[in-house]
Parts: structure tokens; C-alpha cells; sequence
């Protein structure tokens, strides 16, 4: 995510802040100073809720600690002011398996508030909780309150919270996954619309609430659909097959002209017939205001790149797709490169089919 900068990494999982974070951080530390107008309640303020995301961070490593386990790894983790967001390269198979990743995260926030009671109840520091405040009150009991307060807010019943993928995981075990999805997303946007209308009375930040969990709602129902879609299709029938390569040996001039030249970005780097390697724009990009164009496709690709057979299903390749991040994905039969697929070219594949379907309707 753009913006962004790495503060740590566990098990392999960068944890990234968010530019934006700062600004939470900034207007906690004026909320706090015009309250009270002093540097020791600012640095209070500050602490409280830098040991809140830090709870988020632990909430979030639930999540993909638990995918890990069925073999789904997570890109990275980020903090934004709404909170903490673990990107898996894709959602468990098994409506079992999306049930436990989803409740791996409110659960670590369970054990974070019993702890916490366990050491206020041993230590007898527990206060009356009409005494806490946001502001005011005991440290460590103000934030099990909020870790209980989470768990509350992340199992809502709507996407892209928790309680929405439990939901769904739930309606999966008895219904088709896309119709679970449907009814998810639909029972969340209602949920949305409740929020919204709230806010408009009361809180302004409901309304906020409304329109993410509105849009959250909506690309899930839109990304099961697309899966449903591409299900059956073999990868031969969307590929694309008229498109330029590299050799290892071209010059990065060579794929200037090529960018200029035509619509395609991102190229193939070929040898006997044989992917070696991937040169996307970025990485070309880059390349270019460090070294020139005098520099070979081979110096600067992609070693580390997925591949499909043009056999696979088009499920398989869009999964993979978003699986390696990557712009490209080199299409092969035998071993030999006959195509390739890249989100846009699926897309474009879907609305065809679409207006096809539209007409075979029609006349029938």
C-alpha cells in the first residue's frame, strides 16, 4: 500500500503504518492537550492508543497466523486510523476453514481482555466502569474495555468485518458460496443503511461506518460473483495471445518502443520458447531513472514469477493472480509460452460473456 512504512515484521508478515495514522495520532495528541494542557496526559493519550493498535496488530496476526495454518499466507499488515488490515492472498476453500480464520481475530482480543481482568482482579485495581472515561480512568482496564468493545464491533453481522465472513462461512455450509455471499453482503448493506440512518441523528461517524461497511459489502458479493463466473472455464478460451516478448538480451529501449508503440505494459521475458523472466512497467520504470536504457530485460526481470497452463481453469488463473500481486500471468502448454492473462483481459472476458448471455436471453 502506498504510503506506507514498514515498522516491524513477525513470521514472515511485514506490519506497514499508514501515512493517515499519523493523523490519529496528531489529533489524539491535541484532543488530549486542550483538555487537560499538560505534556504528561499528551504522552498518556498517546500511549493508550498506541497500546490499542498494538492490540489490533495482535487481532490482525490472529487472522493470518490461522490462514497460515491451511497454507494461505498474508502479504502484509496495515494500520489506518479505522484500524488494522491483513491482506491474504485469498480466502480459505472450506466454509470451516473461512469460519476459524474469521473468529481467530475477535478470539485474540478475548484472551487480551481476560488477561487483563485476570492481572486488575489479582492486583485489586479494578474501578466501577461508570468511573472510565476515553480520557480518564485506569490504563489497563480502559483498554480491556475497548479489546471487549472490538470484539463487539468486528462481529457484526456485515462485510468486511469479521462477523460478516462468519456469516457467510455459516450460510456456506448449508447453501451454494455464492448465494451465501449474496445474502451476507445483502443482511450487511442493511445493517449499513441502519448505521447510516442513525448517524444522521445522532453520531456523524456512523455515517462513516455506513459507507464502508455499504462498499465492503458490495465487492464481496461482486468478487464472489466473479468467481462463480470463471468457474469451468479453461484459461485457453480468455488468454490472451496476441502479445510482444523479451529476450533476455533486449535493452530496456527495446521495451520503450514497445510500451509507446501499443497498450501492452508489462512483457514476458522469452528464451527458446521458455519463460525466464517477467519485466513489469514499475519495475521498468524504476530501472530507467536509475540506469538509463542502455540496461538488459535480463538484469532487471522477474525471476520469481507464477505461471498457469492453458488447461487450468480461469478460477485458477484469477486466484493465482491475486495470490502473486503480479500484472501478468504467463499462460504454457508443455512447458511453452502461449499466452497470457492479466485482470483486465478477464474482465473484458466477463462483460462479453455477459452482453452473450444478455442476447441468448433475449431470444429465447
Amino acid at each position: 500500500m502506498k504510503w506506507s512504512w514498514k515498522i516491524g515484521e513477525f513470521a514472515g508478515i511485514g506490519v506497514y503504518m499508514h501515512a493517515t495514522f499519523l493523523l490519529l495520532i496528531g489529533w489524539v495528541a491535541l484532543s488530549y492537550w486542550l483538555q487537560q494542557g499538560t505534556l504528561a496526559a499528551v504522552v498518556a493519550g498517546v500511549a493508550f492508543i498506541l497500546a490499542l493498535f498494538a492490540t489490533v496488530v495482535l487481532h490482525e496476526f490472529g487472522h493470518a497466523l490461522t490462514a497460515k495454518k491451511y497454507g494461505i499466507k498474508t502479504r502484509d499488515i496495515t494500520l489506518l486510523p479505522i484500524g488494522g488490515v491483513a491482506r491474504l492472498e485469498r480466502m480459505p476453500d472450506k466454509p470451516i476453514q473461512e469460519l476459524w480464520v474469521a473468529l481467530a481475530g475477535p478470539a485474540v482480543n478475548v484472551v487480551i481482555a481476560i488477561l487483563l481482568f485476570g492481572w486488575l482482579w489479582l492486583t485489586a485495581s479494578l474501578e466501577p466502569i461508570t468511573q472510565l472515561s476515553m480520557t480518564g480512568g485506569s490504563f489497563l482496564e480502559r483498554l480491556m474495555v475497548v479489546n471487549l468493545f472490538l470484539v463487539g464491533f468486528n462481529l457484526i453481522p456485515a462485510f468486511p468485518m469479521d462477523g460478516g465472513r462468519v456469516l457467510r462461512a455459516l450460510l456456506a455450509m448449508r447453501l451454494e458460496y455464492t448465494q451465501a455471499t449474496q445474502i451476507a453482503a445483502t443482511i450487511g448493506q442493511g445493517i449499513a443503511f441502519l448505521f447510516g440512518f442513525i448517524g444522521l441523528f445522532s453520531n456523524p461517524f456512523l455515517l462513516f461506518i455506513a459507507i464502508f461497511v455499504w462498499i465492503g459489502a458490495a465487492q464481496e458479493a461482486s468478487m464472489a460473483q466473479m468467481k462463480s463466473a470463471l468457474s469451468g472455464i479453461p484459461v485457453s478460451r480468455a488468454m490472451l495471445t496476441d502479445f510482444h516478448t523479451l529476450s533476455p538480451q533486449d535493452t530496456l529501449a527495446r521495451a520503450v518502443d514497445l510500451i509507446l508503440a501499443g497498450s501492452q505494459q508489462d512483457f514476458p521475458v522469452v528464451e527458446n520458447g521458455q519463460v525466464t523472466g517477467i519485466l513489469t512497467r514499475s519495475d521498468l520504470l524504476a530501472a530507467l531513472a536509475r540506469q538509463g536504457q542502455t540496461e538488459t530485460a535480463s538484469s532487471i526481470m522477474r525471476r520469481d514469477f507464477a505461471v498457469v497452463d492453458s488447461y487450468d481453469m480461469l478460477e485458477t488463473a484469477f486466484a493465482r493472480l491475486q495470490e502473486c500481486g503480479c500484472p501478468i500471468l504467463p499462460v504454457t502448454r508443455n512447458g511453452n509460452l502461449v499466452g497470457l492473462v492479466t485482470r483486465e483481459n478477464v474482465g473484458e472476458f466477463l462483460m462479453i460473456q455477459s452482453a452473450l448471455g444478455s442476447v441468448r436471453r433475449a431470444i429465447a
